[in-house]
């Protein structure tokens, strides 16, 4: 009987760590996102003053603007996609802190009209001050995943 147990014990174990295996392969994409092409905004562009835009290889262009400007934190925020010269099927923008995990958030946003995509986000406040952040632009298309990454310094609220 000890024999069983402890095969049943092992069997257990066994499940258990498929099971979280095939949890961690099937989540994995909303965590680290997946992309085909990765575009790179205008260096000397800031979120803070303006509407910042990358060119995607092959052709098209993204622009990103979010709104009031300085970017606050624990305010409601207008976060604009513009998409030109490429279909797009879905849109979202990842916020990650940099330098200090601030958790899972990655609204999608809403076709307004043709190539206007739009959502209402909020920053978490850093309670050290100023947060660097990456706000990440994840375009879906017919053929690609296109990944545009921009970064900001949000202001202490």
């Amino acid at each position: 009987m000890p024999a069983t147990k402890s095969l049943l014990i092992d069997i257990a174990f066994l499940l258990a760590l498929i099971a979280i295996a095939a949890g961690g392969y099937f989540y994995s994409p909303l965590l680290l996102p997946k992309s085909d092409v990765t575009a790179s905004p205008d260096p000397g562009c800031d979120l803070q003053r303006q509407a910042c835009a990358a060119m995607l290889p092959g052709g098209g262009r993204v622009e990103l603007s979010i709104t009031p400007r300085p970017i606050p934190t624990l305010q409601t925020l207008v976060v604009e996609v513009r998409v030109s010269g490429v279909a797009a099927k879905q849109v979202a923008v990842d916020f990650a802190g940099i330098g200090m995990d601030m958790g899972y958030y990655r609204p999608q946003l809403a076709a307004l009209e043709p190539g206007r995509y739009a959502a209402n986000a909020t920053l978490p406040v850093c309670v050290t001050g100023p947060m660097p952040w990456q706000s990440t632009v994840l375009l879906e298309t017919d053929r690609q995943h296109v990944a545009i990454p921009f970064r900001f310094d949000s202001k202490p609220y």
